[in-house]
This record gives C-alpha cells, structure tokens and sequence, in this order.
C-alpha cells in the first residue's frame, strides 16, 4: 500500500494498570499448575487473552464456575463487592488485579452513599468497569450514558424542601468529551453538584486522547489499534473522527489493515493493546518516507502487583528459602518478596507476553 508516512502518537498501548495486571497474572501462571481461573478477561484485548489461555488460563463469566480451592485472578476492571466475596469462598486463593483507579471510584461511590447523596454515574451499560462499580452501592447510583439522561432524572429532595444531594462520578475509560457534556449539563441542573478533587477518567486514557488530538488534523487516514470491547480503543476512534481526521479505522492486528490506506497514517493503540501489535501494523504499512513520533507527554506511573500476590510470593520464596537454607543471618521478612519483586518496576508487561508467547 503507498503510505508515504506513519505518524505514532505518544503516549499509545498498555497503561499502568495494564501492566501491573498482565504481569501478575503472569506470575500466577508460574506459581500455579493449571488451570488458573480468571474472572471476565483480565484486560479487554483478544490477542492478550489468547496468550494467556494458551498457558492454560480459564477465563469465567461466573465465579461459581471456579472449582473450591483454585486460583482465581478477579480483573482490572473491578468486581462487585458480592463477586469479591463469593471469589474468596471455598478456599480459593484469590488475587485481585483491580486497576488502583478504578477502586478509588469505588470508594468515592461508597463514602457518597453513605453520606446520603444519590451518586450520578457517567458510563457504559454493560460495561464491566460500570457493572462493578455501581454494584457498590445499587440503590444511590444513576447510570447516564448521555447529556439527555440527566434532564430525565427524577430525583427526591430532602425532607425540609430543599434540593436532593447529588454527586458525579465516571467510568474512568470514558473520553474526556463524552463526559464533558453530561458534567456541563448536571451542573446545570444540580447547582450543588459533588465531583471528586481529582478527575475519575483515567489519566491514560486521557493522555491518549490528547495524543491523538494533536495528530489527527495531519492525517488523511488513522489507525486505531485494539478490541471492540475496549471502551478506552472506541473512544480513541470517536477522538480521530471529531478532531478532523477523514478515515479512521479501528483494527485488532495488522490482517485486518485495508489495502488502500494512503498519504500520512496516524497510529495509535488502546490502554490494552500490546506494542507488538503497533510494530506489525507500522510494518505493514511500510512508509515509504519514514516514521514520526508525536509526542505529547512521557508517563512514568507505575502500580506495583496486588497485595495477595505480594503476600503469596512472600510465603512462596520463604518457604523455599527454609529449604534451601536461604535467607542467612541478618535477612528481614521482607528480604524474599523484595528479591523476587525486585525488578517488577523495570520489566515490561510487553517483554513479559513475549515470554509467555515463546513457550508456546
């Protein structure tokens, strides 16, 4: 195909939360013999689930499905409080790879409803993020999808009168115009409105968007990479569409590219997708003038594994340390988990697929 240049938004792929779930569930398959249990994909990339059922996960919709005893990873999207608790019965040994800023969502929703507010939620139906998060607390939250959602609400206001207590929070893959227009119109509507100090929507998927933005005007086509289920991958499109760029086309790897992409191509890849899909795609696409970066911010955030799994690494490598006579003299109770998890920081949940890819 004659595309004469390749312009790679930056930042682009897997985020933090990302990371710290594809590498602990990683390690999950190194601890365990199979099969380890998954509850839902651990993120919404097909490529990635396909690399870690080849490894003998069983991904499940249910966790009554998961046998007593068995090891059960709950996603990145968070799980309902009722699903927690039924995952950590029967013996299961569960670790819980909830993205760090999807649970603070959670407990914002949980300390707004116990104050009494009724809690506007800005989301996806069905979403697995939204399910879980409005489960916290069903009875004070509202879900609305669009700006029209809030002027059909119906809310009751307090007994002396006055206005009811709202607060606003979102699913935090949404693109920062699909929340803006609902939070314009809620201000409107609940002059008083609660809104957390600190933004609900991801800043990862914000600086993708932001990358985007600044690139998509250039560009006579833009090739957005990552799954249909992934809410931050759709609004990555939506962003190329409304900031001027002509043809927008969302692939999950490089087969699927068109044949007759052409001129300046913007790539770009969703919070879930790895950086070999980009490669593949940049690849095929062959520039014949070269790529550029589009840089707009550099990310250094990063979520260290989930506590369970700390504490199960812990025990593991003490309980071999006993074995093998290690630690010596002098070691503290954190030595182990500290060699073990010493270089989480520094690895790559990409190199990490690579490794699992290889064994096959």
């Amino acid at each position: 195909m004659p595309v004469e240049r390749v312009i790679l938004a930056e930042p682009r792929g897997f985020c933090a939360g990302v990371e710290k779930a594809i590498k602990a569930l990683a390690w999950m398959v190194r601890v365990f013999e199979p099969p380890v249990y998954c509850y839902h994909e651990i993120v919404h990339n097909r490529h990635v689930v396909d690399q870690f059922e080849a490894q003998g996960v069983v991904f499940v919709d249910d966790v009554s499905d998961v046998p007593p005893g068995a090891p059960l990873m709950l996603s990145a999207h968070g799980s309902a409080p009722e699903v927690v608790d039924a995952a950590r019965a029967d013996g299961r040994v569960v670790v819980d790879a909830v993205c760090p800023l999807v649970t603070k969502v959670h407990h914002e929703l949980k300390v707004r409803a116990r104050k009494g507010y009724t809690v506007l939620y800005v989301g996806h139906h069905g979403h697995e993020e939204a399910v879980g998060t409005m489960a916290v607390a069903p009875a004070s939250v509202r879900l609305l999808e669009r700006a029209a959602d809030v002027d059909a609400l119906d809310l009751p206001g307090g007994a002396d009168g006055s206005g009811p207590e709202v607060a606003l929070l979102a699913q935090t893959t949404l693109s920062h115009d699909e929340w803006a227009g609902i939070v314009d119109r809620a201000r409107e509507r609940f002059p008083d409105l609660w809104m957390p100090n600190r933004s609900d929507l991801c800043f990862a998927t914000t600086n993708r968007q932001a990358a985007l933005k600044a690139l998509a005007g250039r560009c006579d086509a833009v090739v957005v990479i990552g799954s249909d289920n992934s809410s931050n991958t759709v609004a990555l499109a939506q962003v190329a569409e409304d900031f001027g760029c002509p043809r927008v086309v969302r692939v999950n790897d490089a087969s699927e590219l068109p044949d007759d992409l052409s001129g300046t191509v913007g790539v770009t890849a969703g919070a879930s997708a790895p950086e070999a899909l980009v490669d593949a795609v940049v690849a095929r696409l062959a520039p014949v003038s070269g790529i550029e970066r589009a840089a707009v911010t550099v990310e250094e955030e990063y979520f260290p594994p989930p506590p369970e799994l700390r504490e199960l690494l812990r025990g593991l490598e003490a309980a071999l340390g006993l074995l093998n006579s290690v630690p010596g003299p002098g070691a503290t109770a954190d030595a182990p988990v500290r060699r073990v998890l010493a270089d989480d920081r520094t690895t790559a949940a990409a190199d990490v697929l690579e490794q699992i890819a290889a064994l096959g």
